[in-house]
């Protein structure tokens, strides 16, 4: 009778066996259920179809669940209700082997959004009868909470609650596991009433348990604050990191990092440390030590292993004390040679040729902040940096240092501002002029009248699109017949995931895809689509690197035509695309994708949707990629 059951399990999932063993099915009803799933071109869980050919309620089902929940487990449970597939299952355990400590496989789901957490919270509480309680909210027991060894806390795993009666009610991430249940009963040798609870409340709980048996007054010495911030830092070099977040939590100190521009947590640390280790990075940047309650700014030199990094550190008060920011500035790093940043062989010809070629002018490199665009304007200076030119940048900070270019680094401290540094600029014979960013009026005004005078401007901007520049500096009290003279190119960017190359597989694009997109089948025709399925390498997240995504407004007689008549910026962008090919952000994003270098979700995430994109294979001919 075992070895049937056991068969039963294997063959039709752990449901179906238990509908069968309840009586509530037949089994001739699954056999014909097992031929229609076989005949459907997207198969569907066996659940659904009993459920539709009226075999089975939904009543019917969620009693027998909860009668014998106890031989349940999460995973098999969501993928046998069709909330996750079976590869989401098998990826999730490809997860658990490899990470340490080692998860619960619904901690897993969640955390890498395999699986909605609302869901989650539906099929554990509301459809298999489990309380669904909020240990952080709730006044726990806490002699209770002691007659658990602090080690098993570890994990966040569960949490006793109160005693009801001769049972012990416990709050369990995963009340379908047995075998914690089984670990519970043997130390509080009592029974459990399981109920369900999301980690983060259980860890919130357990913090505050800890931190009421803790002294308080326990000091963590300077000596481990100097090898934390130092370790902090080395490996944010190691792991390719743009920005470290330190950031206090009401029973907590949370350290997480920007790699390929999302953030992700690197490590929690006590409350007591925060006082010892926010000192030591202002005695490291200089900042003043004894205020507390304003914001400051800062800057940091780390020389390690023959890495030099500028660290741009900022302090901000809030409710629970100073979350500090490190902007990571690698010295070291090499430059992006022009013809490597990214652009496709048209609009690199484009850039070369209609901009950068050009004796004056004024180039704008716009987008938000972290989308590249200092990396592409020092391609551009390296580019133009030759012995018959001469260069000179006004830069806060200096991010890249150039040989045979006059670089100059802002220092309010000194009174060596923006407004005196661009005044002086000109009085040095310069043929190229870098601004680090047009900040106001005054540094817009400065770039239009050096190149009025014969100069080339290249600076930054902080705008969403190429058009928006223009529009920008217009509502900057910019006279319009200066910016159509002045301005001959603006180019927009955005930096997208790449998608590992260790774990990418095809992807086809879903209706729901194509409905974003605003595009039919016909219209991606010769894309070759890719996904990462998440692997160790790029730590499950599917990405890794970035790749830049271009907007190349090269300004010709139409477009200047259309700014001397002020029209709106959805005027200038279709004049822009008619007279001057422009090829738009999610355009030059879609392309990338159809190459499988980034995703069509990367795509839509970062880029702008202000019109509908032309067909994959219009885009590929204007661009000249092959």
């Amino acid at each position: 009778m075992d070895k049937n059951k056991e068969k039963g399990r294997e063959e039709y999932g752990e449901i179906v066996s238990m509908l069968l063993q309840d009586g509530l099915i037949t089994p001739q009803q699954v056999e014909y259920v097992l031929r229609i799933q076989s005949k459907l071109p997207n198969p569907k869980p066996m659940i659904h179809i009993l459920k539709e050919l009226g075999y089975i309620t939904d009543d019917a089902l969620w009693q027998s669940i909860r009668k014998n929940h106890v031989s349940l487990r999460i995973g098999s449970l969501l993928v046998e209700l069709g909330i996750i597939t079976n590869d989401d299952l098998q990826k999730a355990f490809e997860i658990q082997a490899e990470e340490k400590p080692k998860k619960k496989i619904g901690e897993i789901l969640v955390a890498h959004r395999i699986v909605d957490e609302k869901k989650m919270v539906e099929v554990l509480s509301l459809q298999l009868g489990f309380p669904f309680v909020e240990p952080e909210f709730l006044d726990i027991d806490i002699k209770l909470f002691n007659r658990i060894p602090s080690k098993m806390y570890e994990s966040c795993a569960f949490i006793p609650i109160q005693i009801q009666d001769d049972a012990v009610q416990v709050a369990f991430i995963d009340p379908t596991d047995t075998d914690d249940i089984k670990k519970v009963k043997e130390i509080l040798k009592q029974e459990v009433l399981p109920c369900f609870a999301l980690k983060n409340s259980i860890k919130e709980a357990t913090h505050k348990l800890f931190s009421r048996l803790i002294d308080q007054q326990t000091q963590v010495s300077s000596d481990s604050a100097v090898g934390i911030v130092n370790q902090m830092v080395v490996d944010s070099i190691n792991d390719n990191i743009s920005d470290i977040h330190i950031e206090p939590m009401p029973d907590r100190l949370r350290i997480r990092f920007r790699r390929d521009g999302v953030l992700d947590l690197y490590k929690e640390l006590p409350l007591e440390i925060i006082p010892t280790l926010t000192s030591r990075i202002k005695v490291m940047c200089g900042a003043d030590i004894t205020e507390k309650r304003r914001h400051q700014d800062a800057r940091l030199m780390f020389d390690h292993a023959g890495y030099k990094l500028d660290l741009r550190v900022s302090f901000f008060a809030t409710v629970f004390g100073e979350k500090v920011v490190l902007r990571l500035l690698n010295l070291k790093r090499e430059l992006v040679k022009l013809k490597d940043i990214g652009m496709y062989p048209r609009m690199l010809q484009a850039f070369n040729n209609d901009a950068l070629e050009l004796p004056s002018g004024v180039i704008l490199v716009t987008g938000p902040t972290g989308s590249g665009k200092t990396t592409t304007v020092y391609s551009c200076i390296d580019h133009l940096n030759t012995p018959q030119t001469s260069i000179i940048t006004a830069e806060e900070p200096v991010e890249y240092v150039i040989p045979g270019i006059a670089q100059c680094g802002i220092d309010p401290k000194i009174n060596l501002t923006f407004e005196s540094t661009l005044r002086a600029m000109v009085r040095q014979d310069p043929d190229v002029i870098v601004i680090g960013e047009i900040r106001d009026t005054y540094s817009a005004e400065i770039a239009v009248q050096a190149a009025l005078t014969g100069h080339k401007v290249i600076t930054t901007f902080h705008t969403e699109d190429s058009i928006g520049g223009l529009v920008r500096l217009m509502n900057m009290n910019i006279e319009a017949f200066m910016i159509s003279s002045t301005v001959v190119s603006v180019l927009a960017q955005r930096l997208l995931r790449r998608v590992c190359p260790k774990c990418a597989e095809d992807y086809k694009l879903t209706i729901q895809d194509l409905r974003r997109l605003r595009y039919t089948v016909k219209d991606i025709h010769g894309g070759k689509f890719r996904k990462g399925r998440g692997c160790s390498f790029c730590r499950h997240t599917g990405y890794k690197g970035r790749i830049a995504c271009f907007e190349l407004l090269v300004l010709d007689e139409s477009v200047r035509n259309a700014i001397l008549e002020k029209k709106t910026s959805h005027d200038i962008r279709r004049t822009s695309i008619e007279s001057a090919g422009l090829v738009t952000l999610i355009e030059d994003g879609i392309v990338k994708a159809s190459y499988g270098i980034t995703t069509i979700d990367e795509v839509l995430h970062h880029t702008p949707r202000l019109l509908n994109p032309r067909p994959l294979i219009e885009i590929k001919r204007l661009l000249g990629a092959t």
